[in-house]
Formats: structure tokens, C-alpha cells, sequence
């Protein structure tokens, strides 16, 4: 999942840089969906995995 935050991200970047205002920024808010959204299940997992070795 996190790489495709990655991949939307340079999407954004390159539309960015080439004048694809909108594209830009629909990328750049898919990954940051996607970064937000990888981060929760980060923590979700980690306060599991707490939970179980107690």
C-alpha cells in the first residue's frame, strides 16, 4: 500500500512539474489517502500485536 502512495506521488510530481494542475492534485491527495490510511494500519497492527504478548 505504501508503495502506491510512492507511485502516486510521483505522478503528482512529474503532472506538477509539467503544468497538470489538476491531475497534480488529485494525486498528490490520493497518496496522501493512501500514506494517512497505510499509517493507521501501521498502529492498529503494532497495538495488536502489544496486546497479544501480555
Amino acid at each position: 500500500m505504501l508503495y502506491y502512495a510512492l507511485v502516486f506521488l510521483v505522478i503528482a510530481l512529474i503532472a506538477g512539474v509539467l503544468g497538470f494542475g489538476g491531475i497534480a492534485g488529485a494525486s498528490a491527495g490520493i497518496a496522501q489517502v493512501l500514506f494517512f490510511l497505510f499509517l493507521a494500519f501501521l498502529v492498529i497492527s503494532l497495538v495488536i500485536g502489544l496486546f497479544r504478548r501480555t
